[in-house]
């Protein structure tokens, strides 16, 4: 289909950040779900002083939880709690102490295998934390805490390597390529995850920074991206190829799951995971 709509490009070309999106490859097609083909996505709240520690404008949470990390617990699109690097937990019955059983197949990017040890070096600075062996943890609350679980899959309580925590090493389903803070991350999906077959479609991610609205509704007009964080999607209307979503524009190209979370943009920050091509 074509697009139609009254846009200035030069509005477009004005930005350095979207004038390279100039150089982007075509996207490939494929059955549903397959894995194939990579997905761009033009978002905001980039910084120059972004880094994988700080830094929680919205390009930095879609790079640390929808891409590089994983939380010990995910919440679906539905809304249902699941686990991620937990494989169980139990409570207390006054929810002051808990146990998370830990995955035992979790590996850093640079090829470290996960243990307890680094779970309690990511929670130290939110929770106490005691590793109970090198595939357990136990949390102690100060105040009875039943939500536990569901505050844990916050992108706050990623779960970094204890021997490089800054390094932008993590056990999610992308493994950095090219990271320039405040502009661009180029990611690429790792061989072999956990959660092969049920999440991970795209080759590659890349995220790019653009900070104007108005730039971001011209990159995905101009097929330049694949989705879009915006507040104001009218512009957009008139775009038989595109859905608008709140808060979120989406080029056609790319297919979403039939529940989509409305919890945060980006599918809860979890579209590079949950998306995939048409």
């Amino acid at each position: 289909m074509t697009r139609r709509g009254p846009m200035d490009r030069r509005a477009l070309f004005a930005s350095g950040a979207a004038a390279a999106l100039l150089a982007a490859t075509g996207i490939s097609a494929g059955p549903l779900p397959q894995r194939g083909g990579q997905l761009r996505l033009a978002l905001s709240g980039a910084a120059r002083s972004d880094d994988w520690i700080s830094g929680d404008g919205l390009f930095m949470q879609v790079a640390r939880q929808g891409l590089v990390f994983e939380t010990l617990t995910e919440v679906a699109a539905d809304g249902t709690l699941r686990a991620e690097l937990a494989t169980g937990w139990t409570a207390s019955p006054d929810a002051r102490e808990w146990r998370f059983d830990l995955r035992e197949d979790a590996v850093f990017h640079d090829g470290t295998p996960m243990t307890a040890q680094d779970v309690a070096a990511s929670l130290s600075a939110c929770h106490t934390v005691y590793t109970g062996c090198a595939h357990s943890v136990h949390i102690t609350c100060d105040t009875p805490d039943p939500s536990l679980p569901f505050k844990l899959a916050d992108v706050a309580h990623v779960i970094r390597p204890a021997h490089a925590p800054d390094a932008g090493i993590g056990t999610g389903l992308y493994a950095v390529e090219r990271f320039r803070p405040g502009q661009q991350l180029i990611t690429r999906r790792v061989a072999r995850h956990h959660k092969d077959g049920r999440a991970g479609w795209f080759d590659r991610v890349e995220l790019v920074s653009i900070p104007s609205a108005e730039v971001r509704a011209q990159a995905i007009a101009e097929y330049m991206v694949d989705a879009a964080d915006l507040e104001d999607t009218r512009a957009l209307q008139a775009f038989d190829d595109i859905a608008v979503m709140p808060g979120q524009a989406v080029s056609r190209g790319i297919a979403t799951p039939l529940v989509l979370s409305e919890a945060r943009p980006l599918d809860n920050l979890r579209a590079p995971q949950r998306w995939w091509v048409v």
